[in-house]
Parts: structure tokens; C-alpha cells; sequence
């Protein structure tokens, strides 16, 4: 009978990895490393796997070199600096308020501490207790309680609940602080998520971020989460918030790149269809979200996000040069969707790589023919 099933399992692997490697003139699979065969990203210049970085989806050489210190020293008036040079509104705090919580929480996880031994991620601790009133310490404070509680504790579970509680204590605080702040509302979507808030009382929190920033994209992607099947909403609802965003966006914004994100998370956990990925539902999403990326602002903090989602469905869709397109801005960095979601981002990002740059080749295209 365990056989019956691995061939069963098996059978099923196949319908969702086929679609994926084949081409239209063939079949795109990937070989072992020096294979005559071998496309090989190195000819295109791209990061070797190791040395990928998965803290962030692009680079930010300032906040890189403010985590360097800040963890080298256990100083943290480095990133309150950095922080409160940042624009309350912009795209690029989040980010950063973000990135210092998971730093300390990560820090936390490594050196969780015991007799004789300060745990780790110390600096943010001082940070809320030499400065209370500093409002990027409240919001960093309030957004690793949230990581917290989604690392280390089961949903549903009382400590689940009690990390989420003080969360959201926290988010009140880091609110009072910064009354014209969105960061503290965003991070209370997350805790919105986590408690099951009800529809009322998540409208009033978004209807405060609305407020004060109307077309953040880390906002409505925290907010899309809510309204997804796998929480609080459903397919629908969350087709609905992603398109009503599409719609309104100005121009130049990336929220026209929302119901891809959709799309994404409502992917079916096993794929049986074939030419899902070239659907009108998905054609139409991949449409929008290159749009967003054609029109964007070079030096928009969200537009690495975007174009890390647009390699998955690029790749899924057999569209190589567009996917290689989008991996030329990009590689380097693999923190964001979909590579976050594995165990080892950078091999999952890797494996993409490889499949758009073979598709690419067997298509006739070469390092001498990508436009950069």
C-alpha cells in the first residue's frame, strides 16, 4: 500500500513540475554543474548561490551598515538615527523598522540567553528603556513582538495570543508617539491577522493608515493578508481589495501590481491544470504588475518586491526573457515572496534562476542579447 502511494505522489509531482520545465519546442530541465549542456548564470553575471542575501529584497546600503554596526556594537543610537532621518510616510521606513525587529529577533533566536549570558538582540531592549518616548524604538519594539509571536509561537495557542496582546499594546504606544506615523497601524494589520479581529474593527485600523498614507504598498500587502481564504476572508474578498487598489492607483504606483499578489497567495497547493499559469486570470495579473514595474520610480523601496514575484509567474508561464528581465535588477537579493516562504531562500531563488536562464538559451537568447 506504501508503494501505491509514493507512485501515486510521484504521478502528482509530475503534473506540477512538468508544465514548469517544458517549452515549446522541447523540454527545459535542469543539469548537474559542468554539463556540456549547462546554462550557466555566472555568463550573465548573476550572485553565486552562496552568496546571496536574504535579509532583503533589495540593497539599502545604509541600513546595511547600520545593522553591521548596530549588532557588532549592541549600540543601537545608530538605527535610532537612521530611523528618525526617515522620511514617517515613505515605503523605506517600514522596511527598516522591519528589517531592525527581525535583526533582534534572529539575534534573539541565536542567543536566547541563560546564566551568565545576555540574550541576544540586547540593543533593542536598551533602546525601549534609555529612550521610551523615541517613536522608531516603539514601532521597531512593537514590530519584533509581532515576529515573535509568528516565529516562535503556534496561532490560536494563549502564547500565541499573549505575545500578540502585548503586540498590540505596543502598536498603541508606538502610535501615541507618532500620531502622524502609518508604521504602527501597519503593524497592527499584523496583529489584526494574528487575534482574528472582526471585520469592523480591522476597517478601523485601515481606515487610520488610509489616512496618513493612502498608497503605501506594505500597507495593502499587510492588509491583503487579512482579507485572504487561509485567515479571514475569502478568494473573493481578497480579489476585490487587491483590484479596488489596482484601480485607484496614481500613476507611477506599484499598487497597480496588487492582484498579483492575490493571484499568489490563492495558488492551489498542488496544480493539476494545465496552462494555469498562462490563464487569462493569471495573464491579466502578470499584465498589471509589469506596468506597475515599467512605470515605477527607479528608486521605489517596493519595486524589488514586485519583480521577485514576477520572476516566479514569468518562470511558471514560460516567458524566459521577460523573467530574465526582471532578474537583472534584482539578483543579489532574495528577501522577499515567493523565496521567503522556503526553508533556504536562496536555493529556492536559485532554481528559478537556473530554469529562466535554460528556457532563455534554449530559446535562442545568450548574455550577448539580454538588454540591460
Amino acid at each position: 500500500m506504501e508503494i501505491l502511494w509514493v507512485l501515486i505522489a510521484l504521478v502528482m509531482l509530475g503534473f506540477v513540475v512538468l508544465p514548469v520545465l517544458r517549452r515549446r519546442r522541447g523540454a527545459v530541465g535542469l543539469v548537474p554543474p559542468g554539463h556540456p549542456d549547462a546554462a550557466d548564470p555566472a555568463n550573465y553575471g548573476f550572485v553565486r548561490e552562496e552568496e546571496l542575501d536574504i535579509r532583503m529584497p533589495g540593497p539599502d546600503q545604509d541600513l546595511l551598515d547600520v545593522l553591521d554596526l548596530v549588532q557588532r556594537t549592541q549600540d543601537y543610537r545608530a538605527a535610532q538615527q537612521l530611523l528618525a532621518g526617515t522620511d514617517a510616510e515613505s515605503e523605506l521606513r517600514w522596511q527598516r523598522v522591519q528589517a531592525f525587529a527581525g535583526a533582534a529577533s534572529l539575534e534573539l533566536r541565536q542567543r536566547p540567553g541563560g546564566v551568565g549570558e545576555a540574550p541576544g538582540g540586547q540593543w533593542l531592549r536598551v533602546w525601549r528603556t534609555e529612550a521610551p518616548k523615541d517613536a522608531g524604538g516603539a514601532a521597531v519594539h512593537a514590530e519584533f513582538l509581532v515576529q515573535q509571536a509568528w516565529r516562535t509561537a503556534t496561532p490560536g495557542t494563549d502564547e500565541f495570543r499573549i505575545i500578540m496582546e502585548e503586540a498590540r499594546e505596543a502598536c498603541g504606544e508606538a502610535a501615541l508617539l507618532a500620531p502622524g506615523d502609518p508604521v504602527p497601524y501597519i503593524v497592527e494589520l499584523s496583529v489584526a491577522r494574528g487575534l482574528g479581529y472582526s471585520e469592523k474593527d480591522f476597517e478601523q485600523v485601515w481606515l487610520k493608515i488610509l489616512d496618513r498614507a493612502p498608497n503605501h504598498m506594505g500597507a495593502h500587502l499587510a492588509a491583503l493578508h487579512y482579507w485572504c481564504e487561509k485567515w479571514h476572508g475569502s478568494r473573493q474578498q481578497a480579489y476585490a481589495f487587491a483590484e479596488a487598489a489596482a484601480a485607484r492607483a496614481p500613476r507611477g504606483s506599484l499598487l497597480a501590481a496588487m492582484p498579483l499578489f492575490a493571484v499568489f497567495e490563492h495558488l492551489p497547493e498542488v496544480n493539476l491544470v494545465s496552462g494555469f499559469y498562462q490563464s487569462e486570470v493569471v495573464s491579466k495579473a502578470i499584465h498589471g504588475a509589469l506596468h506597475a514595474v515599467h512605470s515605477a520610480r527607479p528608486d521605489d523601496p517596493m519595486l524589488a518586491h514586485v519583480r521577485h514575484l514576477l520572476v516566479f509567474f514569468l518562470v511558471r508561464s514560460e516567458r524566459w526573457a521577460e523573467a530574465m528581465s526582471q532578474l537583472i535588477h534584482i539578483d543579489g537579493h532574495v528577501g522577499a515572496l515567493p523565496w521567503t516562504l522556503s526553508a533556504d531562500p536562496a536555493a529556492e531563488f536559485a532554481v528559478y534562476r537556473a530554469l529562466a536562464v535554460a528556457g532563455y538559451e534554449a530559446n535562442g537568447g545568450s548574455p550577448a542579447t539580454l538588454p540591460h
